[in-house]
């Protein structure tokens, strides 16, 4: 049974840093592509950052400021948030995809298999 619990959340200053932590169980971290989503009240629901396959992919409007890895010993995936803006306040979602190679292709608009419940990030100015 997939599993994916996320930690890490939090209230942040402008500026700041986090780190959210996904922890994956009932499946090989490395055989899975894993994305990062987030979604704030009234908006849409925003992919932000894929692993798996050799492949990375950010959303622009993370690209330079969060990086996503992966433990596949520890079977857990990292998403580390520098320079965090208002607008990056969101709950964020840690999810998982049977096709390793999901990170080439349209990740973001059509979601993962597997989900977990999500972490609150608040960002305040």
């Amino acid at each position: 049974q997939v599993q994916l619990v996320e930690s890490g959340g939090g209230l942040v200053q402008a500026g700041g840093s986090l780190r959210l932590s996904c922890a994956a169980s009932g499946f090989t971290l490395g055989y899975y592509a894993i994305g990062w989503f987030r979604q704030a009240p009234g908006k849409e629901r925003e992919g932000v950052a894929c692993i798996g396959s050799n492949k990375l992919d950010y959303a622009d409007s993370v690209k330079g400021r969060f990086t996503i890895s992966e433990d596949n010993a520890k079977n857990m995936v990292y998403l580390e948030m520098n320079s965090l803006k208002p607008e990056d306040t969101a709950a964020y979602y840690c999810a998982a995809d049977k096709n390793p190679f999901r990170c080439h292709g349209s990740w973001r608009i059509y979601g993962m298999d597997y989900w977990g419940e999500g972490t609150q990030v608040t960002v305040s100015s």
